[in-house]
């Protein structure tokens, strides 16, 4: 007996859409050809695009084997196709798609800045490719077969393990796998935690205008609460107007101004969290990049049932990785995970498995180490470039993290972010991260210089381009 085509060679070819109802009429030869003309003239099928087998497509299209072999012959001879033997039937390089006329419209885009010193982008040429391989072939060694199927909204439980161990034994976290969810980064932390808890909360009057914004658009209104070198000034959160008692800190490395939050202010806002039920949520920043002393551990280990610990892999590995999580007081769990909704569609099951192999192997660890001393060298070098071409400019926030603010004298900010653009510098002025419902005093002009941005080739380019848009010294 005859096998069937789905079982035959003809079944084993790669699918081909090609539309043979709108290619006109007459002979099926002519049709066809036709259809695979305009596919290629259109762009549909690139060059070098390999088609299906004729035998295997005569069957996909319920045509003569004879039909599509004559038609790809004569392609063949007119140039739209090459046939080679081992090499299969293809698109010719000679055969380009015909340019849209309304591409010539196309608005020209701005040109890109030839340095950038944007705070928050990690070098991605920065990325353990070799050694993320290595996980990835371990996890998916290891995977079982339900990490293939609808995942778990909470993340995969893996992930979840590898997670509590570690922020316990370097973040000083106090939680177990069961009160961690995992998110694709801190906004949509924020934007779960909007959903659940509601209201309005205070926020440090410097941070990041994205996550304000976003906070808006969840019905969250924000009220600012002073910063200093100190952090945020938490004693004023009593009248800050905050009827739901959430805030929001950046306490390792405040962002973006620079400095731990001091020891008795953790204290004092824990202890309001306490006496009014309330809630603070840390944003764990930079707790893992800290040069000049050992690392401040996580408030959260002051009181897990009245702070929610916030954290992502975005700047020590790589925003495209989009995980996340959440270490949650046991109140907000059900919520949170309802939120979230009923099946994981935010992270990918594979990569929170090696995710998971990459910080329980210890990998993890290895990485954070070698970045945190690149990053600790390109920050001296900033501080010793701006200390021999402009010391009047003061560097401050350098304790931790991935940037550095520039105080400049009061009025020149907007024209020095302006100055660094014609230097071809990407850089933001410290006014962009300012609560526009901040009063009067306490504004800084400022730059916030990020020195982990550019490649190693790029990075001495960049800071003399900044060292030219400077202001000179009064």
């Amino acid at each position: 007996m005859a096998e069937s085509w789905v079982n035959s060679a003809e079944g084993l070819g790669s699918d081909l859409h090609l539309e043979l109802e709108k290619a006109g009429s007459g002979s099926r030869r002519a049709v066809l050809m036709r259809a695979l003309r305009e596919a290629i003239r259109g762009g549909r099928l690139a060059a070098g695009t390999r088609l299906p087998p004729y035998r295997s497509l005569a069957a996909d299209l319920g045509l003569a084997r004879n039909t599509v072999a004559d038609a790809y012959a004569e392609l063949v001879a007119e140039g739209w196709l090459t046939a080679r033997q081992g090499s299969g039937t293809r698109v010719a390089q000679r055969a380009a798609p015909t340019a849209p006329a309304q591409r010539a419209r196309t608005p020209t885009r701005a040109a890109r800045p030839t340095y950038d010193l944007v705070q928050g982008r990690p070098d991605p040429s920065a990325f353990p490719r070799s050694a993320w391989l290595a996980s990835a072939r371990r996890a998916l060694t290891a995977a079982p077969n339900d990490a293939f199927g609808p995942g778990d909204p909470r993340g995969r439980a893996e992930l979840r393990q590898a997670l509590a161990e570690y922020l316990a034994r370097v973040r000083g976290v106090r939680a177990d796998a069961g009160r961690i969810v995992l998110c694709s980064g801190a906004a949509h932390a924020l934007r779960l935690l909007a959903r659940v808890v509601g209201g309005t909360w205070a926020v440090e009057a410097y941070g990041l205008p994205f996550h304000r914004a976003l906070l808006a658009e969840e019905g969250v209104r924000t009220v600012p609460v002073g910063v200093d070198e100190d952090g945020a000034r938490v004693g004023d959160l009593a009248g800050s107007g905050t009827a739901s008692g959430t805030v929001l800190l950046t306490p390792a490395h405040q962002f973006p101004t620079g400095g731990p939050l001091r020891p008795e202010r953790r204290a004092a806002v824990v202890d309001w969290a306490r006496a009014t039920g309330g809630l603070v949520l840390e944003d764990d920043y930079d707790g893992e990049f800290r040069y000049d002393r050992q690392p401040v551990g996580a408030v959260q280990g002051l009181d897990p049932d009245h702070v929610v610990l916030i954290g992502s892999v975005s700047k020590s590995l790589s925003p495209t990785l989009r995980i996340g999580w959440m270490v949650l007081p046991e109140r907000l769990m059900d919520g949170v995970v309802a939120a979230k909704g009923e099946r994981e569609q935010w992270s990918s099951a594979t990569e929170q498995l090696t995710l998971a192999d990459f910080v329980a192997s210890g990998a993890y660890d290895r990485h954070v180490r070698r970045m945190r001393q690149r990053h600790r060298r390109r920050r001296d070098q900033l501080v010793e470039v701006l200390a021999e071409r402009a010391p009047h400019v003061r560097v401050t926030g350098i304790a931790a993290g991935l940037h550095a603010v520039l105080e400049l004298p009061p009025g020149t900010e907007r024209a020095v972010v302006k100055a660094a653009a014609w230097q071809g510098l990407a850089v933001e002025g410290l006014s962009d991260y300012r609560h526009p419902d901040s009063g009067g005093g306490g504004e800084r002009d400022g730059l916030v210089v990020g020195y982990s941005t550019p490649a190693e080739h790029a990075y001495a380019g960049a800071l003399d381009a900044l060292c030219r848009a400077l202001p000179p010294s009064a």
